[in-house]
């Protein structure tokens, strides 16, 4: 067997090895079972919360919570628009950068507190020391948000009924100390003792084979990158992000950044089942989770490893595949599954160019994006699939004619009402910021100019990509757009906060709601939902609701691409 294709069997198998020891001590963390970390931490969390005033046993209702995890947002954007609006004259900027404007300070803001780490500037010239780390604390605090909310879910999901659902303080507190924080430590050992840089000093200077001087950007790199993959971030310290050999010098570092972004979303559903105590749910939705994973991966590393048609007419060989935007130290599998792991999860971090990858494997990375609940973000990725799991419930009791009912609870009209909106919240920001921005091109081609470098389907693909990415709140991009402009910030800016705070208020309301309802015990005629036939239920609810919403859309760009390059 090729030995990239193994590298990728290699990398996933490692995940789901780690990912279920992962998952069971982390529902031991939201059941406030003792662990081992208990004795370092109990004492940090104290100090928080007595500094912060908070009282961690106070039981909140769905509201309180969201009204908590919103809170904790807008202090910390509000910070985050002060420091990166006058870093030129805070300390810690040894390269002397430049302080941002505001509407990029404003789309840096917002994207790294939504966990989209959309990036309208390339962090080695665009950001000093101070604003990294700024943009690091906020890698931290999105995902430990993210995985609180999901506790949230887990407490209402319990077969019990009550109107509170533990304290998200409590919750946002220990999955910073208890996971994100160890788990970071770990990655970033082990990205610097492999040749990832860790200082605060300026500019190297360095001299080329070529006898020439040359400045290397240097900086807090390996704590960055490491909190960025497991936090499902994606937001790279360097512009090339991790395609840049500072950010990964080689191919086991590859292999460390790539399981470490799939290594929570994963472990979240394992971390349900052991809260619920019920393991076959948990991977009736690994198993949907996966295989339309598979569907996504499997084609695009394919596609990669065969190369491009248009360089084959040319007469080139192409013995690694298609290698335009690709390091060779990884090769065109490996690039291809960092392509979908980053998409499939809310991350978005890169190793190669997702502009250069063939039409088809652009749009596999553009649907795990459309899709956003094959295993998805950490915390918000569980969030987005139970959703799907609302509407299969309620269409499934509709055609076997019993009444719909999720773990104990009936599933009424307002429930149902709620799960649609949130539904088709995504599509619908996806595809009118699309519409908008296709009209002012092709109304003005010349004023807008400098938005497209390829004018076309390609085009239409990098305009289509940046909406896509913004509402999944994952941030790579199509970089032949030309996205720093007024219009990219503010556009983009708002359709991630959009698409950041309904995803998480919908379910949470769904959730808050059907714990507060009546539980009613399993019986012959409760429809069983940890079947292998309710997960293909399921899988077909996403293939309709969100899949086939982008067809026409992604017809207009990558498939028309794809023929254009093959039909001669």
């Amino acid at each position: 067997m090729n030995t990239e294709i193994l590298g990728v069997i290699l990398i996933y198998a490692t995940v789901v090895a780690l990912a279920i020891p992962l998952g069971r001590y982390i529902g031991k963390i939201v059941n406030y079972e003792n662990t081992w970390l208990d004795k370092i931490f109990n004492p940090v969390d104290k100090l928080f919360f007595k500094l912060s005033g908070i009282d961690p046993t106070k039981e909140m209702n769905w509201k309180q919570h969201l009204v908590a995890l919103i809170t904790i947002n807008i202090v910390w954007f509000v910070l985050s628009m002060l420091v990166l609006t006058n870093m030129s004259w805070l300390p810690l900027n040894p390269d002397a950068n430049p302080s941002m404007s505001a509407d990029l300070a404003f789309n840096t803001s917002v994207s790294f507190v939504t966990n989209t780490n959309l990036q309208h500037y390339s962090g080695e010239t665009g950001l000093s020391y101070l604003g990294q780390l700024i943009l690091m604390l906020w890698q931290f605090i999105s995902a430990g948000t993210g995985i609180a909310i999901c506790a949230v879910v887990f407490m209402a999901m319990k077969e019990r009924t009550s109107e509170t659902l533990g304290n998200f303080y409590s919750f946002f507190v220990r999955a910073c100390t208890r996971i994100l924080l160890p788990l970071a430590l770990v990655v970033a050992s082990l990205l610097a003792f492999n040749g990832t840089p860790m200082t605060f000093e300026g500019k190297d200077t360095i001299t080329t084979l070529e006898g020439e001087e040359q400045q290397i950007s240097r900086g807090p790199v390996a704590a960055f990158v490491a909190i960025k993959q497991l936090g499902t971030n994606g937001g790279g310290f360097y512009g090339p992000n991790s395609s840049n050999p500072m950010e990964n010098p080689s191919y086991f570092t590859n292999i460390v950044e790539t399981i470490s972004i799939f290594l929570i979303p994963i472990a979240m559903v394992f971390a349900m089942g052991y809260v619920l105590k019920r393991r076959k749910l948990a991977l009736t939705i690994f198993g949907v989770m996966t295989l339309g994973f598979l569907l996504l991966l499997i084609p695009s590393i394919y596609f990669e490893m065969n190369g491009n048609t248009a360089i084959t007419q040319m007469g080139i060989q192409q013995n690694m595949g298609s290698m335009e935007g690709k390091e060779v130290r990884f090769g065109s599998a490996a690039s291809a599954t960092w392509a979908i792991f980053t998409t499939c999860t809310s991350n978005g971090s890169v190793n190669a160019m997702h502009d250069s990858m063939t039409p088809l494997t652009g749009m596999f990375a553009m649907l795990g994006m459309m899709i956003n609940s094959f295993y998805g973000g950490v915390g918000v990725g569980f969030l987005n699939f139970y959703i799907f799991i609302i509407l299969a419930v309620f269409i499934s009791g509709l055609m076997v004619g019993r009444t719909p009912e999720f773990l104990g609870k009936k599933i009424e009209a307002k429930e149902m009402k709620i799960a649609m909106v949130i539904a088709l919240l995504h599509p619908f920001l996806i595809l009118v910021g699309t519409a908008i921005s296709s009209f002012l091109y092709a109304g003005n081609p010349t004023e807008y100019a400098g938005w497209l470098n390829n004018p076309g389907y390609h085009g239409f693909s990098e305009m289509l990509y940046e909406f896509t990415s913004s509402s999944a709140n994952n941030g790579s991009g199509f970089e032949g757009l030309g996205d720093n402009t007024p219009f990219w910030n503010i556009a983009c800016g708002l359709v991630m906060l959009l698409a950041r705070y309904l995803p998480i208020i919908g379910p949470i309301a769904i959730a808050g709601i059907l714990a507060s309802k009546k539980y009613i015990p399993e019986s012959n005629g409760t429809l069983k939902t940890d079947t292998s036939t309710f997960g293909l239920m399921v899988f077909a609810v996403i293939a309709i609701v969100a899949a086939l919403a982008f067809f026409p859309a992604l017809t207009l760009g990558p498939i028309a691409e794809y023929f254009a390059l093959n039909v001669r």
